[in-house]
């Protein structure tokens, strides 16, 4: 039944990107208002095609592109949920679909068809918003994708765009003097003496940020009231008790409903315990300690999670809701079933095929958490009911996962 659907064509050929003047000028105000600061690194005679390969933390990231590429062209790798309903205005934009972390070749042809033309193919290789500032895993592939591209390799970070609209609250808290740095890192001639696993070890050490540190050390305080609302959604395991799935948040506290201890979360993005010991005054330290002990459950052989969900389909540009289903996911990877118009289905993605997965805090404001799985014909919006579960852990699990196998191998 789910193979009657309409697919998404992935091999239509990329437009070069239309509207540009609107394009700038709907950019502007952002910039102006964060008044960002761009500095170039090595820029010096650097014009299109090149690859410009840029962190993700907001939508804001998006603009700071376009100011730092004026007045060229590019075509921007893009997920299929960003073409919903909207087809049609993304392609005469110049974007590219994808399904976030699948192998797909057609991405290749696409990137190639863009330098081809003499743009810029623009790629955020993290494929989502990072959870707390941080950077996320990076696909190995990008260093032999660099390769065959055969052009300039560019990086754009940005800082103070996760403190600003951080994605477990992404409401804009007004930050200025937001920062980022346009590198080349390899000119064609580079590219052609480096090796596929230097390119990608040089693009790595490039994309290590921190905007939590960032804040800190620029001394920027962000008054915001509600500030640490929605951190619980990261910071699902209680630093003090480790309980699971207890924490909230209003205002600036983040507590645990289990334990009761509370932290205030201060105008420099850090935490500090009302009573007791701090455990962990960095966000990101908080995170990469949930990490290890999801860790230490997959090298135990003990992580194991199972639900019953809710469960979109979205083979085109529209959502397909198949109604109920069920959810596992354990040292085997992740296992989708249910049963659609009277007909079983079941998907499954093996941990050492999946290196990450990408995960939504509730999503479009009316969904709740889900987790987004991807084939090279469907992505999935999975939304777990009847439990209690976190989606951050999930995607912690997913990457441990997929590490812990390749390291057995």
């Amino acid at each position: 039944m789910l193979n009657q659907f309409k697919r998404f064509d992935m091999k239509k050929p990329v437009m070069r990107q239309h509207l540009r003047p609107l394009i700038w000028i709907l950019c502007v105000p952002g910039l102006l208002k964060h008044k960002n600061r761009l500095t170039k690194i090595n820029m010096e005679g650097i014009k299109p095609p090149y690859v410009l390969l840029c962190n993700h933390n907001a939508f804001l990231d998006f603009k700071v592109a376009t100011k730092a590429i004026f007045p060229h062209r590019a075509n921007y790798v893009v997920a299929i949920d960003g073409f919903l309903k909207r087809e049609w205005l993304l392609r005469f934009i110049g974007c590219i679909c994808k399904r976030k972390f699948t192998n797909d070749t057609s991405l290749i042809r696409q990137l190639k068809r863009s330098v081809d033309n003499g743009d810029i193919a623009a790629i955020y290789p993290e494929a989502r918003y990072s959870l707390c500032g941080t950077t996320a895993i990076l696909p190995e592939s990008l260093g032999k994708l660099c390769k065959l591209l055969k052009v300039p390799v560019v990086t754009l970070i940005c800082h103070g765009h996760h403190v600003n609209s951080p994605f477990w609250n992404l409401k804009d808290r007004g930050v200025k003097n937001t920062e980022a740095e346009m590198k080349c890192l390899f000119t064609k001639e580079q590219l052609e003496n480096a090796n596929h696993k230097e390119v990608f070890e040089a693009i790595k050490k490039e994309f290590e940020y921190d905007d939590f540190k960032w804040q800190k050390e620029k001394n920027m305080k962000i008054s915001f009231p509600r500030r640490a609302e929605g951190l619980h959604k990261v910071l699902y395991q209680c630093a003090c008790c480790g309980t699971e799935y207890e924490m909230t948040s209003s205002g600036s506290v983040l507590s645990c409903n289990f334990c009761g201890k509370k932290w205030e979360m201060t105008e420099l993005g850090e935490l500090s315990a009302a009573d007791g010991k701090t455990e962990f005054s960095h966000i990101p330290d908080w995170y990469e300690w949930e990490r290890k002990n999801v860790r230490t459950e997959i090298e135990n052989g003990t992580y194991s999670f199972s639900c019953s969900a809710h469960v979109n389909d979205m083979p085109k540009n529209r959502y397909i809701p198949l109604g109920k289903c069920h959810l596992s996911h354990n040292m085997n990877g992740f296992t989708l079933s249910g049963n659609y118009k009277g007909e079983q289905y079941k998907v499954q993605w093996k941990p050492e095929d999946l290196y990450s997965c990408h995960i939504e805090y509730e999503y479009l404001g009316k969904y709740g958490d889900c987790v987004d799985l991807n084939t090279l014909t469907d992505t999935f919006y999975i939304y777990p009911e009847d439990c209690k579960f976190s989606v951050t852990k999930l995607s912690l699990a997913t990457e441990e996962l997929w590490k812990y196998y390749r390291e057995k191998k």
